[in-house]
Order: structure tokens, then sequence, then C-alpha cells
């Protein structure tokens, strides 16, 4: 009788990771982002992703002067098996700029994801990756329904985030860590439309 052995998939790990991009086997230009142990292709960033990111960009790091450092698209590491690039991190402040390694969880005082066509993949799989590795506070800007979802409180052994609110327009918003960041929704969408 032959033993049967099912194939199983082999995880990459955040070391992994980093040593196929040091070693330039991941291209510089392609948006991937490492999750659970996989390799996810992230799509291209369309204009309604890049004009609100453009307008997030100057408020948070207006807003944040030096109370946090703005790190954009930029790795954070949470072990052993996900390095998600949030579009925006707001960022414990740190003499070295987190020269010396990635900035982890604990870190991160705010993480940002900016939705129009991935906003189910950042509402469960992002979500559950940051809640589980406790990152404070979690915001989800949905582009074009113009709706912001403000995730705190990280449950970690449930992976998710005991609280959860979607605002809709007018709203003014800010991180539970930096109350001065203050950004009203009409920031975000303006009223005038192109």
């Amino acid at each position: 009788m032959s033993h049967v052995v099912e194939p199983t998939r082999h995880k990459l790990t955040t070391r992994d990771f980093e040593r196929l991009g040091a070693a330039g086997i991941l291209d510089a230009d392609l948006r991937i982002e490492l999750i659970d142990g996989d390799l996810i292709d992230m799509p291209p960033i369309g204009p309604g992703h890049a004009s609100v990111s453009n307008r997030l960009t100057r408020l948070l790091v207006l807003r944040a002067a030096d109370a946090a450092i703005v790190s954009v698209a930029n790795s954070i590491a949470l072990p052993p098996w996900s390095m998600p690039q949030p579009d925006f991190t707001l960022l414990r402040p740190r003499a070295d700029e987190y020269a010396s390694a990635l900035p982890g969880a604990a870190d991160v005082l705010l993480a940002v994801e900016v939705a129009d066509t991935t906003l189910r993949f950042d509402r469960t799989v992002k979500s559950r990756v940051y809640a589980s590795h406790c990152v404070a506070e979690y915001w989800i800007v949905e582009v074009d329904a113009r709706r912001l979802h403000v995730l705190r409180d990280p449950q970690p052994a449930a992976g998710v985030f005991a609280s959860e609110q979607v605002l809709e327009p007018p709203f003014e918003v800010a991180p539970r860590a930096l109350a001065q960041l203050r950004i009203a929704s009409d920031e975000i969408w303006p009223s005038a439309r192109v």
C-alpha cells in the first residue's frame, strides 16, 4: 500500500519576501504585497484613487506636522507572513525615520487604504491582517461611494476590529492617536467635479 501525500502550499515569510526584493527577483515597479504568505498583485491605480490619494497626501503631511511620519505606499512588517503596503501609514516619530528597520504594528498610529477596485479585499483580508497584528486604527476610503470606514479596537485573537463606523458626508474625523489631525469629507471629496 502506497502512502498518499497531498501537496501543500508553500508560504513565504516576510524574510523571504525581503530577500526576493533585495535579489531583484521582484520588479520594484510592480505593486506586489505579501499577505498571509502569498504574493498578491495589486491592481493598477486609476484616476479616482490617484486624485483622492493626492489630496490625502497633502492633508496628512500638513496636519501631522511633527506628530507623525506620513509614509506613502511603503511596507509595514507584520511577521511572519505579511508585509502589506497601505496607501498611507501614520507612524510614531523615530529619529532614524525607520532607516534601520521597517515599521511594525506597534509603530502604526493609523493605516489607510484607498479603495476603488479593492474594497472587498481591504474590508476582509487586509482588515483581518491588521487586526490580528494589533494595528491600532485602520481607515478604508471608498473612492466612488464617498464613504469612510473607521475601524478601531483590534481584537487580535479573532482577527477583527471591535468598532467599525461607516461615515458618509458630511463628516469630520481624526485618528484617536492624533486628535489634531481632523479631516473633513469635503477635503477628501470636493463637491465640485470636473
